[in-house]
């Protein structure tokens, strides 16, 4: 097949899969508005391939399977994520996270599970599929390791294994467009200690398996209108509980069974890439920022404000710092012993943490330049009323006439104050990794060697110092 369409695509998603949205199973996920709007949006990686075959085909097949083997095909991903990003209004759809998980496979795997997963590679490319990925676990008491927990199900484990299948129970959590999937990938959620080997575990199986429940989050449900949602009535994202209820998984469908030494590796080549995706995608939400925050300092009238324009460079600075370190990464990307060019770890993570950690001041400074009125001002009922529609807009309006001003202040409102808000708060602070992941990362990442013996030699001191054994001995445990 190679390439799908989009129609193709959704046609593929009626099947039996057992979808529970709002306290009831939804029997055709196509006939659900709300999971209909969010395979609107994923069917965006496949109608690219169409448009924009210079970025999303490679050889036939879509780009973003094709595994980074160079520089310059971890450039051209790059640029392929940002695009999708863009016309996504700034966030992912399906492709993206799918591939970085599979490259993840490719890139920890051992023996039967790596040709597994090969094999599997191959399908993604010859059937052009759409795949979730399922990795973040229950977890219950994070201070206990799963095998600890009072409750064995609160991470993904195998209960029960033949020659043909290993059975798994337990649940995944927050899986983003699992109804919207061709396929749900499953990952580790960390590194596993000896005793926890029935946790170290790996599969895909179809949506439509026996046993398996998608309890789908309605976070932002219902349909809304464009004039006072402009984002959210357009652009949805869905999460689930994904529940595995002794879901049995055919053996060449597994990857990783009970090798507790491979699931630390593996949870990290995703990290790897994951996160490069996530500060992609972002590229373009940050440009939403501060176009934002442009427009509406001048539909107000104050951009030539002297505590503006410091507001406006605060807003640029951060966008474009995340830009310069995102580009960098693709830079500093080198080859990994099985020749899969990855991007640089360390730049990876410190734009993902400047991204996050600088988020909460940007979306303050256009509330801040907003006003009152992103909570204040008329419903969509009031403006498609014509006699109504006339008042709004002569006092409404602001240095710019009145639908300008009220269509900028809605954006912005839909971007930081209303429920769609409060997911980009939360999704930004915690998808693809925590601030103190990130940070952890970076430490990771980090050789302290060089600067160590820098600030040794001007300051006139013996190399062989306490920090710098401890530094030594705590890279070498890494």
């Amino acid at each position: 097949m190679g390439i799908r369409t989009a129609e193709q695509y959704r046609k593929g998603l009626v099947d039996d899969r057992t979808v529970i949205y709002r306290g009831r199973r939804v029997g055709d996920v196509e006939q659900e508005p709300d999971i209909r709007s969010a395979t609107d949006r994923c069917g965006l990686c496949f109608s690219i391939s169409a448009d924009r075959p210079d970025l999303a085909v490679v050889d036939g097949c879509s780009a973003f399977y094709h595994l980074p083997r160079s520089r310059e095909d971890l450039v051209a991903r790059s640029r392929l994520l940002r695009e999708i990003s863009r016309r996504g209004a700034g966030a992912i759809v399906l492709k993206e996270v799918g591939s970085d998980a599979l490259f993840a496979l490719l890139r920890a795997c051992q023996g039967e599970g790596l040709e597994r997963a090969r094999a599997f590679h191959q399908r993604c490319l010859d059937e052009d599929l759409a795949l979730a990925v399922a990795q973040t676990d229950a977890k219950g008491n994070r201070v206990l390791s799963p095998s600890q927990q009072a409750d064995p199900d609160l991470y993904l484990r195998i209960v029960d294994s033949d020659a043909d299948s290993i059975t798994v129970r337990g649940a995944k959590a927050q899986t983003t467009y699992s109804p919207n999937a061709d396929e749900i990938l499953v990952l580790p959620t960390r590194a596993m200690g000896p005793g926890d080997a029935d946790y170290a575990v790996s599969f895909v199986i179809p949506p439509a398996t026996p046993g398996l429940t998608l309890y789908v989050s309605p976070y932002a449900a219902g349909q809304r209108d464009a004039f006072e949602f402009p984002l959210s009535s357009r652009h949805r994202m869905l999460e689930s509980l994904t529940v595995f209820d002794d879901v049995r998984v055919p053996r060449e469908r597994v990857f990783l069974e009970r090798e507790s030494a491979t699931a630390g590796p593996l949870t990290l080549a995703f990290v790897d890439f994951h996160r490069h995706t996530a500060i992609n995608y972002k590229l373009p939400f940050l440009d939403l920022m501060v176009g934002a925050a442009h427009l509406v300092a001048e539909a107000n009238g104050i951009s030539g404000a002297g505590h503006v324009r410091d507001k406006l460079a605060r807003v640029v600075s951060w966008a474009e710092t995340v830009r310069g370190l995102a580009e960098l990464s693709d830079v500093r990307a080198g080859p990994d012993e099985r020749g899969v060019w990855r991007p640089d770890p360390l730049v990876v993570n410190l734009a993902k943490y400047t991204f996050a950690q600088g988020y909460p001041d940007a979306a303050a400074i256009l509330v801040d330049l907003a006003g009152g009125l992103l909570v204040t001002g008329p419903g969509a009922e009031d403006w498609a009323d014509p006699r109504i529609r006339a008042v709004l807009e002569k006092y409404y309006a602001g240095a710019v006439p009145g639908e300008r001003r009220l269509r900028i202040a809605n954006l912005v409102a839909d971007l930081t104050v209303r429920d769609f808000g409060g997911y980009q708060t939360a999704l930004n602070s915690h998808a693809e990794g925590s601030l103190e992941a990130e940070k952890v990362q970076m430490i990771r990442s980090f050789d302290p060697g060089p600067a160590i013996r820098y600030a040794e030699e001007l300051a006139g001191v013996a190399g062989d110092t306490p920090v710098g054994r401890a530094l030594t001995h705590s890279m070498e445990e890494r």
